[in-house]
């Protein structure tokens, strides 16, 4: 009987602490995620701060766009609307809000990484979706590699971008897991003919010999992907577009939007809230991904937001660094269990840090502390834990060999261990794993539009104007993979603003399913989440 009762005790005490969880995580999720919080834990990337770090343009009363966030997305967004307008001869005035520090959100924090998903969902994409729209997708994410050369290279920023080629590698110590995969590059490689060769399959004895690795490793996949510094890049582009439009573009850090108005009978704009001040505009770009759902409430459990880990580390001093070969440089992607992964490239130059980020499953209840989670002032204790000691057992301690020490001169800035900083950032879930790009209708944005008459006209002609009808506009939901998503889907929402979808070519390159609708909004669900992380 007493056995029975303990039984019986400890069953209702672990169903009390999943209902706890699970009613303190919807909390969470249905909350507002607020406005980014001040003194953000130090990132790497972020030091030493650009000088537009805390760049603040004189606030205007009015402009033609405004883009409510400063990463990857909203710098696309604006580079695109202020180069295509002026090339028609339009001088369109175009403002960035920013809560804080330019790039100080999740694009100023992530891991670097141009590695692009692709034969990991291509399968449950080809399902969902249809294939012709499952390779769309994955040539979306495979172009990001050139596009952001390309871009550094037009901006004059390749050297301090940092942007190379590496090999990828997909490192796993569970054979099933490895078996699985393989599986799935098989069907990847018969669909998509055009990127199989980048595909390499390697078994355990050759894994461990060619890439460093430990000796339990089962094997890895390697294809071709990137890496780039990211707030070099994104404040580099900045900084140019600042000098380029001195007169149409200002950059306002410091300087959150905390509400906006619909428009009114005296007033035909949005008009739009911040501590210096007030704004009108005929267009809002949302271009703050896992805070989307602050000024966008209807979208709370649609993209939730999520706190991801990262750190820099000192490398072993017996494991090689990268040089001028091309081959040299390598990312890493480790799977030790069905939920969650670690991700690591490292740096081409200095101490050839070595970027290390995940350990999701490290968290409290298997993850869900981090669910809804926007506080990036601190953190996961736990998940610090794992990522400062992983890295020899990832590559075996005979390969680590003994720890790197501070360069001379190096000036005390970092830790003096293994670990030079921890820290943390907030990306955006799609609960649908899509990014969410394109106009919001009504019924999200949860505000009327601007009459049509509100928008710039043009100097071509009378009774023309300059863009696409007035509203509110999103690119956001990137799910962890922001770097393969964000750049081209802030370039294809700026032409869709400007009108120029036919001329931007949209219907040739950009997925159809990453659009915003009033059905995809209804049809997405928490609980789909859970369902397709399974696949």
């Amino acid at each position: 009987m007493g056995n029975t009762l303990s039984l019986v005790r400890l069953a209702l005490t672990e169903f009390l602490d999943n209902l706890h969880t699970f009613q303190t995580l919807q909390a969470r999720i249905q909350g507002s995620p607020g406005l980014p919080l001040p003194n953000p834990s130090r990132s790497f990337w972020c030091y030493p701060p650009s000088p537009i770090a805390t760049y603040v343009s004189k606030l205007p009363t009015h402009a033609d766009f405004v883009v409510v966030g400063s990463g990857i997305t909203g710098t696309s967004v604006v580079r695109r609307l202020l180069d295509d307008a002026s090339a028609e001869g339009h001088d369109v005035s175009v403002v960035m809000l920013e809560a804080r520090d330019a790039c100080s959100g999740a694009s100023g924090r992530n891991g670097g990484h141009i590695t692009p998903p692709l034969y990991h969902d291509y399968t449950s994409l080809k399902r969902d979706h249809g294939q012709a729209v499952a390779q769309k997708m994955i040539k979306l994410r495979l172009a990001h590699l050139e596009e952001l050369r390309s871009v550094a290279e037009q901006e004059g920023i390749l050297a301090e971008s940092q942007w190379r080629e590496v090999d990828s590698l997909d490192v796993f110590y569970n054979s099933n897991m490895f078996e699985k995969a393989k599986t799935k590059v098989e069907t990847y490689k018969a669909d998509l003919p055009f990127d199989a060769e980048h595909h390499e399959v390697y078994e355990a004895k050759e894994a461990i010999e060619k890439y460093c690795l430990a000796s339990d490793t089962v094997g890895c996949i390697s294809s071709s992907a990137g890496a780039i510094h990211p707030y070099q890049f994104v404040t580099g582009i900045l900084t140019k577009l600042l000098s380029r439009y001195p007169d149409r573009f200002s950059l306002c850090t410091n300087t959150p939007c905390t509400s906006i108005s619909p428009p009114t009978g005296p007033n035909p704009y949005y008009t739009l809230s911040t501590p210096r001040g007030i704004i009108t505009t005929p267009h809002v770009i949302h271009a703050t991904n896992g805070w989307a759902a602050t000024l966008l409430e209807k979208l709370r459990g649609k993209i939730i937001p999520f706190r991801g880990n990262m750190s820099a580390q000192r490398p072993g001093r017996s494991l090689p660094i990268p040089d001028s070969d091309p081959t040299s440089h390598r990312s890493f992607v480790f799977y030790t269990r069905p939920m969650g992964y670690d991700y690591l490239t490292q740096l081409p130059t200095g101490e050839h840090e070595l970027m290390l980020g995940g350990g999701f499953a490290q968290d409290g209840d298997e993850g869900y502390e981090a669910m809804g989670n926007t506080d990036d002032t601190t953190y996961s204790t736990r998940i610090g834990a794992h990522l400062s000691g992983v890295l020899p057992r990832y590559f075996g301690e005979e390969n680590w060999g003994r720890e790197g020490v501070p360069l001379e001169g190096s000036g005390g800035e970092w830790a003096e261990g293994r670990v030079k900083v921890l820290w943390s950032g907030i990306l955006g879930i799609s609960v649908d794993l899509i990014p969410w790009v394109g106009r919001l209708p009504r019924v999200v944005s949860g505000r009327s539009e601007p009459p049509l008459s509100s928008v710039v006209k043009s100097e071509k002609g009378e009774g023309m104007h300059v863009g696409a009808a007035p509203g509110e506009w999103i690119a956001a939901g990137y799910s962890g993979e922001g770097m393969v998503h964000a750049w081209l889907s802030g370039k294809a929402l700026a032409d869709m603003v400007l009108g120029r979808e036919v001329e931007g070519k949209l219907g040739e390159w950009f997925p159809d399913i990453m659009r915003v609708s009033e059905k995809r909004w209804k049809k997405a669900k928490v609980e789909n989440l859970l369902e397709a992380l399974d696949d």
